[in-house]
């Protein structure tokens, strides 16, 4: 069995995520084999040595897997230093272990949020490499006409990245306003709003509305459930501990 850092092994229990391991880590508060350890990096064989926070034993937390309809204004993130709402304060008192989210999406965003304790399963899905096709409906001031459309095919340079989409339709269109179709295979930081911007238009909404075989249907805004198993496998392998989990 192949050895760990102490931190990475309690994230891939799906005990908290790796920086909340190390930060219990050197505060004393992990013990293995019955001795504090106060180094994140210490080689742990986990299943093979008994790991403890606060003097409790840690076993391999059941695999969760959820989806969630990340409402706008909520921050994708455990605690805001600004007092910002998170999307943790949605699954107060569902009785869920810890879960990391899968991917990002802004403050502004909104829509489809994958979160799950299986960490190997969320870093195959955020993969560049795996090019996981992510739909987003998208609400710009303006008309976007044939050659806009193609131009974000096509994609531009911004900051010394290239931005295109892999795919881009009109949806719908009114006097001042337009929604399109977007389809990305990869994610860069702001990427849909960088590459409308630097086409003349303004984004008004962005909402994700799918990632791979996974939609975001009827659920209700700051609503979550249960993925499905089949949608579970289609996205990724899962962890051998916990397969037994929700899902």
């Amino acid at each position: 069995m192949p050895r760990h850092g102490l931190a990475r092994v309690l994230s891939k229990l799906g005990v908290c995520s790796r920086s909340q391991a190390e930060a219990m880590v050197l505060a004393g508060r992990v013990s293995v084999g019955g001795r504090i350890e106060r180094n994140p990096e210490r080689p742990t064989l986990a299943g093979r040595e008994r790991i403890a926070v606060d003097g409790v034993e840690v076993e391999a937390a059941s695999r969760v897997y959820i989806a969630l309809n990340k409402p706008r204004k909520v921050v994708v993130s455990a605690a805001d230093e600004r007092g910002r709402d998170t999307v943790y304060g949605l699954l107060e008192g569902a009785g869920l272990p810890w879960l990391g989210p899968v991917g990002r999406l802004d403050q502004a965003s909104e829509g489809l949020l994958l979160l799950s304790n299986d960490t190997a399963w969320a870093a195959g899905i955020t993969d560049p490499v795996a090019q996981l096709e992510k739909t987003y409906h998208v609400q710009v001031a303006g008309i976007p006409d044939g050659a806009a459309l193609s131009a974000m095919l096509a994609g531009i340079a911004d900051e010394g990245e290239h931005l295109s989409a892999l795919r881009a339709s009109l949806l719908r269109s009114g006097e001042k306003n337009a929604w399109l179709e977007v389809v990305l295979d990869e994610g860069r930081n702001r990427h849909i709003r960088r590459l409308l911007a630097a086409l003349g238009y303004e984004v008004q909404r962005l909402v994700r509305v799918a990632i791979g075989p996974v939609i975001l249907g009827d659920l209700q805004k700051g609503a979550w459930r249960y993925l499905r198993a089949e949608e579970v496998a289609q996205l990724g392998p899962v962890a051998d501990a916990g397969t037994g989990g929700r899902s």
